[in-house]
């Protein structure tokens, strides 16, 4: 077990690796000059140099990344050169917002996605099955970045049940959860549903049945718990996908996340804080992953050791 666990480790710091030098690499790539749009297209050539040498951007390429990744290895994150503050701290502001989002989503994921892959499963090949299939299938079809301002025109400005945008009060996190949670429930859901109709056809169902067990004792009880490894697996490699689809929905409701920084950042040409945002988020996809497959291998001995037994 000790040596897949150090297998897996070397694998996420590679990813993680590859991860920063090609985000560092592109983001330098991109055009723009992160001087000229702090000084202004009038700024004189002397005063463009002096904040060129003063935030380091003068030097290599590659000394550049060298100083990165040292810092990175003392936990220094460096300086955003537009906000001139550490990227921690900007991070650490963030990150309660981004968080929230998270978890909003996740509870309505599991409110939505569990009761409709169940219903989907006991009633299969009925209108409710057909029902919750085309309802996931909606999900997964329509994208964020239409789905939000649809949300936003007939919630907020038809309705006026919930704010546009920014986070004011709790019922500003509805419409921006609804947004990034549909795509979950739509996976989600027809997972549920298949894990569910492997079930079903199980003897001990057969035989919780023939006790004379209640209908509902029997699905969530002995069906639904027996149904949720593969559902908790695809569960735990979509929290990591929230970071990143958050950076959409984050936008399109000005929402104060790690997503709009990141998008606030690419737009500023600040190196630093858009390199710390993409590490953050594919580092909690790495470790989110790396959790998983560590499970999984605690759970069936198989894994960790190749299926040799």
């Amino acid at each position: 077990m000790l040596t897949y666990i150090l297998q897996r480790l070397l694998g996420a710091l590679f990813v993680i690796f590859g991860v920063v030098s090609i985000v560092f690499l592109l983001i330098h790539m991109i055009p723009g000059d992160p001087v000229e749009i702090m000084l202004g297209e009038s700024a004189s050539t002397t005063d463009r140099e002096a904040l060129r040498v003063a935030l380091g951007l003068n030097q290599p390429l590659w000394v550049q990344f060298q100083q990165y990744l040292a810092g990175l290895l003392q936990f220094d994150m460096g300086n955003s050169i537009h906000f001139r503050r550490p990227v921690s701290d900007l991070l650490l502001e963030r990150l309660p917002a981004t968080g929230l989002l998270a978890a909003m989503t996740l509870l309505i994921t599991l409110v939505l996605a569990l009761p409709l892959g169940i219903i989907a499963a006991v009633r299969r090949d009925t209108v409710w099955d057909s029902g919750a299939m085309t309802f996931s299938m909606l999900g997964v079809s329509i994208p964020n970045f239409w789905l939000g301002p649809i949300l936003i025109l007939v919630f907020s400005l038809w309705l006026g049940w919930f704010p546009v945008s920014g986070r004011n009060g709790f019922g500003s996190v509805v419409l921006p959860a609804l947004t990034l949670s549909t795509g979950l429930i739509a996976v989600l859901s027809r997972m549920v549903r298949s894990s569910m109709l492997e079930v079903l056809g199980e003897d001990y169902m057969r035989t919780a049945k023939a006790k004379g067990l209640p209908p509902q004792r029997v699905i969530l009880h002995h069906g639904l718990r027996n149904a949720l490894l593969p559902v908790i697996t695809l569960l735990g490699l979509q929290l990591g996908a929230l970071l990143a689809g958050a950076v959409i929905t984050e936008t399109v409701f000005s929402w104060p996340g790690v997503g709009l920084l990141t998008i606030e950042s690419i737009q500023s040409r600040d190196y630093p804080v858009v390199q710390a945002c993409v590490l953050l988020i594919s580092v909690t996809y790495v470790l989110v992953n790396l959790l998983t497959d560590l499970a999984y291998a605690w759970v069936d001995p198989r894994i960790r050791l190749g299926g040799r037994l």
